[in-house]
């Protein structure tokens, strides 16, 4: 008989989450270690990626590693892989997680008039061209395993949406003013059709490729942005971090087996409006 329980266990499985000492990325490895999964922390932060893994073996009695990388780097990401498939024996879950701000946060936020073509192309190197290196590594990985695997790529609701202004107005955030910059929106929607592409060109080898697509979430906004973010949503409210991680686990498990070139969007009920 069918155990729809044990669909749901990544005991044995390899994950490898990009951006994983990030806000989201701390809960979505956390997530992937309680449900029994090995778990590479990979993150341009050493210390970090190396503190949090840390932290999954304790917390969770599975095996885990910090790997240091610059994904828009292929020489860094073939180093990472070569460290995560020695460390851990091989790859059967990918999260493309890793997103930028870019080193100049003025120029990332300046009104599209202004952006610069080397500031485009550093948030692009990152949030979209990092993915397909990325993928394109593990990929090959999963196929010569021979086992079939999951990706699952974090897009953006702004990689399906128009950004709304009218919620920027007195909105603070990373001690300056904000807004959804074109160059981030772009990725993240290049991203989901990376993801389609790639869900049909795999198919035959079994590894399914899939996407979430995470609403606002709280990660210290100021009030006015909460209020007016959360004006906008029909539950009414900004998401928790928290509130991501089972999507990720559904996707990454054997419970969504027959699932791919999906983009599952986690937003409150915004993009039904």
């Amino acid at each position: 008989m069918t155990s729809f329980r044990d669909k749901l266990s990544l005991a044995g499985k390899v994950a490898v989450v990009t951006g994983g000492a990030g806000i989201l990325g701390q809960k979505f490895c956390a997530g992937l270690a309680e449900f029994g999964a090995k778990v590479a922390v990979v993150d341009v932060d050493e210390t970090s990626a190396g503190t949090l893994a840390a932290r999954l073996v304790s917390d969770y009695s599975v095996e885990a590693i910090g790997v240091s990388c610059d994904i828009a780097e292929r020489e860094s990401v073939n180093a990472m892989l070569s460290k995560v498939v020695t460390a851990l024996g091989g790859v059967d879950i990918l999260h493309n997680n890793a997103a930028t701000k870019s080193s100049d946060l003025a120029a990332f936020f300046a009104p599209f008039e202004e952006v610069s073509l080397e500031n485009w192309r550093e948030v692009m190197s990152v949030n979209l061209d990092g993915a397909f290196l990325v993928s394109q590594a593990v990929g090959r990985q999963m196929i010569a395993q021979g086992r079939g695997g999951s990706i699952i790529n974090t897009s953006s609701i702004y990689g399906i949406l128009g950004a709304d202004k009218r919620i920027y107005e007195g909105s603070h955030y990373l001690g300056r003013e904000i807004n959804t910059p074109a160059v981030y929106a772009a990725s993240k929607a290049g991203l989901l059709g990376l993801t389609r592409y790639l869900s049909t060109y795999w198919a035959e080898h079994n590894i399914r490729v899939n996407a979430i697509t995470p609403g606002g979430v709280f990660s210290g906004q100021n009030d006015e942005f909460r209020t007016r973010y959360s004006a906008r949503i029909p539950m009414g409210r900004m998401a928790e971090s928290d509130e991501m991680v089972s999507a990720l686990l559904f996707l990454a498990s054997d419970a969504s087996s027959y699932i791919t070139g999906q983009n599952i969007v986690v937003d409150g009920g915004l993009s039904a409006w």
